[in-house]
């Protein structure tokens, strides 16, 4: 993903507006390429150092979330496993496998748009985020840029069903 060098606004609602917005651009390229439009950044010290938008379907990968992807990429730019004082924007409310992995990569806090009512692990189904028996707290800021998440995805499926349906032909 290209970063500019643009610096974000010094408002914390308008800094997680502006990263959030980074995390759609993510997603709009997954879209771009088949997969369900979600997207995530991982920012540390005022800069994106991971960016991810889903790639399971492509990468033949059930883990290949975008947060995952974005986790990896920050990871192996910073060096180390544990991505102490980041923070993780993600499009759409992490599911449980990406919850565990932003336990363990030390999070510090994550920001995500739309509610997952299926498998969110956020509150939306299962609490792990805000589980007190893990050994690391992280801060929760859900619905940030919401309505746009939400339309990118209520867009992408009703496309798809829209093509499925057309596919099958008349009944």
């Amino acid at each position: 993903m290209d970063v500019s060098a643009e610096l974000p606004p010094p408002d914390a609602d308008e800094r997680d507006r502006y990263w959030m917005a980074r995390a759609l651009e993510c997603a709009r390229r997954a879209e771009a390429e088949g997969e369900v439009p979600v997207g995530a950044v991982v920012v540390l010290g005022g800069e994106i150092v991971g960016s991810g938008w889903n790639r399971n379907i492509g990468a033949h990968d059930p883990s290949a979330h975008a947060e995952i992807v974005a986790l990896r990429e920050a990871g192996r730019r910073l060096g180390n496993h544990r991505l102490l004082g980041a923070e993780l924007y993600a499009t759409l409310e992490p599911c449980a496998m990406c919850a565990g992995a932003i336990i363990h990569a030390r999070i510090a806090r994550v920001i995500y748009g739309a509610a997952d009512p299926k498998t969110g692990a956020a509150g939306s189904v299962f609490d792990i985020l805000l589980d007190e028996r893990h050994n690391h707290r992280v801060a929760l800021t859900p619905g940030v840029l919401r309505e746009e998440a939400a339309e990118l995805l209520t867009g992408f499926f009703r496309t798809r069903r829209s093509a499925e349906r057309c596919s099958q032909g008349p009944a």
